[in-house]
């Protein structure tokens, strides 16, 4: 059953750009500035200036130096707001203890001689004094334990944040000291080491992840504001932002894996099994009913009851099987049975809709092209009417609301089934609750077909008059499937999920406009970022003195 929407390209269309005045195409235009979007594309050039520019924002606020910054980013996951909000809560000592930042540098009263010998803690031998290293924690030790100690952290993947050697120090060995005494070495491993460094701006960072594309497009997508949102990457893939699948609201990210994991596997074949088949009861395989007698006969030879699934002998008439007798009822088989066809039957009703309409969704997705072809032809026609731009929007409407009537199906699949929230409703509130999504679900469902139908007319061999009616049907029909599309979501949101008491299900908010373009990074982000920055060191008491 392996019918669960696949990430093929042609599937998903962008309707981002093609929906504004919609609901009121005739009205006087009027010129609004473009909001910029909120998700930014980190290529691997511009991934530099991003990690650069977090480090920046600590580094000045703070008075670090990079590794020290880099330092406290990597322990905070590279979420600022957090680090910053720490800072406030906790102060400077117990920020640094926490990441492994020493506040002060130890400094010898009295140095050894460069050629003096210094014995090794670690090796126990005596070395000159300049062939060893202090880290900012005072440990001294040679730099051939160093070397070594870099080496085998690095290879094991322990990179961005490698700690001192001495017992019990937490401190996070300087990142330009690591580099020096490996590249000397080990030239490919400090190209290592700088390279999770730099990549670790889009591992540990929660706010940044990796396009899933496939084969892989090299970008990284940031979000500033909420992570559950759906983002199409300038590669053209368009995806959850929050667990990297397809774009599937209003389902949440669980009960899309649950579906997707249900529609992929054998789990309803094996249901079907159980509703339709009887276990052999000599070698245990599946063996279906072929005819009207209750005694059946094996592949194995055994023969046995269909009623009971007890193995019997062959002698037997059409009311009885010799020596066999199953008439009492026994309610744990028959519940069970009975159980399993209607959880079947439950299964094959929403899965049957949800793939009526992505199936739908692909084959309307053809219409572009057949569409933009009838308005070549109506635009060299000899008529008032020259702007088709409805066509295009209503066509993207068409888009949107049909992927949002067709991931409903799982949505309430689960919603008002009994193996995500069997213990969140009553019997009673989970049918009202259920009577109002259906009707608002059938509403959706009724004007995305009138849409659908209206669109796929051949206008362009139509009167004049006979297009601006379908013109005007187009504009109508576009902004109620909008409206309904919010009013849907607006009620799982609120009278749905958020009447829950587990908020694990969280869903992508809806958007007019379609899912949100990600947009490239520029070197120089906002400046809102700094002026923040600023009113947190007054708050903080920052003064002008290096710490470190």
């Amino acid at each position: 059953m392996e019918d669960c929407l696949g990430s093929d390209d042609e599937y998903y269309y962008s309707d981002q750009d093609s929906l504004d005045g919609i609901e009121n195409e005739d009205s006087d235009p009027q010129w609004i500035p473009p909001k910029g979007t909120t998700t930014k594309v980190i290529t691997k050039e511009s991934l530099l200036s991003a990690q650069k520019e977090d480090l920046r924002r600590v580094m000045d606020l703070l008075f670090l130096r990079e590794h020290h910054a880099r330092t406290l980013l990597i322990h905070y996951r590279w979420d600022v707001e957090k680090l910053f909000a720490v800072l406030v809560e906790k102060g400077k000592p117990c920020l640094f203890s926490e990441a492994g930042v020493t506040l002060v540098e130890h400094e010898d009263l009295d140095p050894p001689l460069p050629n003096s010998p210094v014995m090794c803690a670690i090796c126990i031998e005596d070395v000159p004094s300049v062939d060893t290293t202090k880290m900012d924690c005072g440990h001294c030790f040679c730099n051939s334990c160093w070397t070594e100690h870099f080496v085998v952290k690095i290879n094991e993947g322990q990179s961005k944040r490698i700690r001192c050697m001495a017992h019990k120090c937490n401190a996070i060995c300087d990142e330009s000291v690591v580099r020096n005494l490996v590249s000397k070495r080990h030239p490919h491993l400090a190209e290592k080491f700088d390279r999770f460094l730099l990549e670790s701006y889009i591992e540990d960072n929660k706010r940044v992840k990796w396009c899933p594309s496939t084969p892989h497009c090299g970008n990284a997508i940031r979000v500033e504001d909420d992570e559950f949102c759906e983002i199409e990457c300038t590669c053209g893939l368009q995806f959850c932002f929050s667990c990297l699948s397809q774009a599937h609201s209003p389902c949440s990210c669980l009960m899309w894996e649950l579906w997707a994991k249900k529609c992929r596997d054998e789990s309803e074949t094996v249901n079907w099994i159980t509703v339709h088949t009887k276990p052999c009861p000599k070698c245990h395989k599946p063996v279906e009913k072929n005819g009207g007698c209750n005694l059946v006969s094996c592949i194995c030879g055994q023969a046995f009851c269909w009623l009971c699934g007890g193995a019997t002998g062959r002698d037997h008439t059409w009311s009885s099987i010799a020596g066999h007798s199953c008439g009492r009822y026994k309610e744990d088989k028959e519940q069970n049975a009975e159980r399993a066809k209607r959880d079947l039957y439950r299964y094959m009703h929403y899965h049957n809709r949800y793939k009526a309409h992505t199936d739908s969704f692909k084959l309307e997705s053809n219409l572009k092209e057949s569409i933009q072809k009838k308005v070549a032809v109506s635009e060299e026609k000899d008529s008032r009417l020259r702007d088709f731009s409805w066509v295009n929007n209503g066509l993207s409407r068409l888009f949107r609301s049909r992927r949002v009537l067709s991931y409903s199906y799982p949505f309430a699949f689960y919603m008002f089934g009994e193996e995500l929230f069997k213990d969140e409703m009553t019997k009673e509130e989970r049918e009202i609750k259920q009577h109002l999504f259906e009707d608002q679900q059938q509403q959706l469902e009724e004007n995305v077909e009138k849409l659908s139908k209206f669109l796929e007319a051949p206008f362009d061999d139509y009167k004049e008059n006979e297009v601006m009616d379908i013109r005007m049907q187009v504009i109508n029909l576009s902004a109620i499937t909008d409206t309904l599309c919010q009013k849907m979501y607006d009620c799982i949101e609120s009278d749905l999920l958020g009447s829950l008491q587990l908020g694990i299900h969280n869903i992508a908010p809806y958007r007019s406009k379609g899912i949100e373009k990600a947009s490239e990074l520029t070197v120089c982000w906002v400046n809102k970022a700094n002026n923040a920055d600023k009113d947190l060191q007054l708050h903080c008491g920052t003064s002008g003195n290096v710490l470190i």
